[in-house]
């Protein structure tokens, strides 16, 4: 049985359940593992090993216990908002040529460790979902930032990129952004629905 490991922040912890492994939260994490579990019955187990508040430091910090250790032969990664929000609010974030170093360093180390390893980069997104753009116009430029970072990482490496910004735009643009991202960073149900189908997409090339 193949593992597939799914690795991030609060958008990939969504709540899930750190003592019992087969609850892996309410996000796109555990819809994008129930569809591959039901076309693929029995080749794949799943793990979910997002923290809520993560940036790429803390991802780094922690790759041997929640990333090599684990053995996965796929791995799919979202990270890169809390780099920006951090900053905003607490002046604790990772700049952005900071983010592509680690983010490459934990991409460099985890394909040495584990050869044969498949690695999807998920893009950071943002919306304003909020009538004051204040906050959203001072933090959607370094957010795309570290998007674009992903995506040269991800080409640098042979990585897959899997784009979300955009299509996330598309459907806040028919139905207003807290309709997909309730605060403007953590999707709703229909948020998260429509990052598992862009990741299920992307995965379907490997499985």
């Amino acid at each position: 049985m193949r593992t597939i490991l799914f690795q991030g922040d609060s958008i990939t912890d969504a709540g899930r359940n750190r003592e019992f492994d087969p609850h892996m939260g309410v996000g796109y994490v555990t819809m994008t593992a129930g569809k591959i579990g039901a076309d693929y019955p029995g080749l794949y187990q799943f793990l979910n090993r997002g923290i809520s508040g993560n940036r790429s430091t803390d991802l780094y910090a922690r790759i041997k216990s929640d990333t090599i250790n684990l053995k996965p032969d796929i791995l799919t990664v979202l990270i890169g908002v809390n780099d920006v929000l951090h900053e905003y609010a607490r002046q604790n974030g990772v700049s952005a040529p900071k983010f592509e170093k680690i983010l490459e360093m934990y991409i460099s180390e985890v394909k040495e460790a584990l050869p044969d390893i498949q690695i999807f980069l998920l893009e950071p997104f943002l919306l304003c979902a909020k009538e004051d753009e204040t906050d959203y116009l001072a933090m959607a430029p370094e957010v795309k930032l570290r998007g674009e970072a992903c995506r040269r990482v991800a080409q640098r490496q042979g990585l897959t990129f899997v784009p979300l910004q955009d299509k996330l735009s598309a459907l806040a643009e028919k139905t207003g952004a807290a309709y997909v991202l309730f605060d403007g960073v953590h999707p709703t149900c229909v948020g998260h629905e429509l990052i598992s189908r862009e990741l299920y997409s992307a995965l379907k090339t490997v499985l």
